[in-house]
């Protein structure tokens, strides 16, 4: 919106700065930043006194103690979404199909997520698997639908990118294009839900993935960059660095009050919304397989999901008792099974165990994320 002040540099010749996307993302973090911080503590007050909690304990983590985070409020993932789209509508160009886009996902994700935790808060069951999966596949009926619509979008869409590699590998037809995105949203989206069990561990892998993004993004939409760098260029694509500001900046706020110990949780409010959001970001500029690297906590932690379940169901099939490859998981549970035990036995106190496993789930998803973009060179 603040991008039509632009207009009148005739008037006022510093107003041109509207003009840039740089400067309007710098706007779009620090905004979406403050806004976070505002509006966290009312929203916190808020869900303790409706009761929006998380009154029991995960079955998941069996024998980890996690009494100390019974009660604390959820559904926080509405902080990051009313923050990152309150910002974005304010510095972006609200026109703009690609930002349109993606701020629905966004938005739609976040609610799909919202229901699944009042259900869960009200009735203990959330949303079925079949019910989640619907909305996600009418959604992706629509997005698919607007950018098919376009001769250029639709070349786009049809592209199947490698890192790596400057040109598409193979072109696609319309089925299978319309079933790679799917996979493509859907995966991340339940990606980024899994590694939400530590606190701070989601959001912070999340805002490395969001700042890969906003470079990205900002390359694609740029002729010269991705020329120059070897990658698809997306006319427009450019206002997707501003979401990616406001979302790295209320990301940021939100970790403010997520970090350990955590006064909310984001629920599946937010890991549905972020996941959503980042798989967009993907497949608009075509860079759907770089979120395997960019993203690289956020496969592990899921692959350790599948490793698990599918272990444990043919070992149970073939010697009646099943087996387990991890301690638990997701991933982050198993090493919190780990380095507590070896606490333990080292007189450490436990307690300081769950920052030690997100601080260096971070680490990693800061070299993931480096990684990806230095993908960029190396064409």
């Amino acid at each position: 919106m603040l991008y039509y002040l632009s207009l009148l540099e005739s008037s006022l010749s510093e107003l041109r700065l509207f003009q840039y996307i740089t400067f309007r993302t710098l706007g779009a973090a620090a905004t979406a930043f403050v806004l976070s911080l505002l509006l966290a503590p009312g929203l916190i007050k808020k869900l303790r006194v409706i009761n929006f909690g998380d009154l029991v304990e995960d079955e998941r983590v069996g024998a980890l103690d996690k009494s100390n985070k019974v009660g604390t409020p959820t559904m926080g993932g509405l902080l990051i979404i009313l923050s990152a789209t309150a910002a974005t509508l304010l510095w972006a160009i609200p026109t703009n199909t690609y930002v349109l886009i993606t701020l629905g996902t966004f938005v739609l994700m976040g609610i799909i997520g919202f229901a699944d935790d009042l259900l869960k808060i009200k009735r203990r069951n959330g949303l079925s698997v079949k019910m989640k999966f619907g909305a996600q596949l009418i959604w992706t009926v629509i997005v698919f639908g607007v950018l098919w619509a376009v001769p250029e979008t639709r070349e786009r869409v049809t592209d199947f990118m490698v890192p790596f590699l400057k040109s598409p590998l193979f072109q696609m037809t319309m089925i299978p294009a319309f079933i790679f995105m799917f996979l493509v949203l859907v995966g991340a989206s339940n990606a980024v839900n899994l590694t939400d069990g530590l606190d701070g561990l989601a959001i912070g892998c999340s805002n490395s993935v969001a700042a890969a993004y906003l470079l990205l993004t900002y390359v694609a939409g740029h002729y010269t960059f991705a020329e120059y760098l070897q990658v698809p260029f997306v006319k427009g694509s450019g206002e997707l660095a501003v979401f990616c500001g406001s979302l790295l900046g209320a990301g940021l706020g939100f970790l403010w009050y997520n970090c350990h110990p955590a006064k909310i949780f984001m629920g599946d409010t937010g890991s549905l919304a972020l996941g959503g959001a980042i798989a967009m970001l993907a497949i608009l500029i075509k860079q759907e397989l770089l979120l395997v690297i960019v993203g690289g906590v956020f496969v592990l932690e899921a692959a350790s999901v599948v490793i698990q379940s599918s272990w444990f169901k043919y070992t149970r099939k073939k010697h009646g008792e099943g087996q387990r490859v991890f301690k638990c998981a997701p991933l982050h549970h198993h090493f919190e099974f780990v380095e507590k035990e070896r606490a333990m036995e080292q007189g450490r106190p436990p307690q300081l165990v769950e920052t030690v496993i997100v601080t260096r789930f971070w680490i990693l998803s800061i070299i993931f994320a480096l990684i990806g973009i230095a993908t960029l060179k190396l064409r």
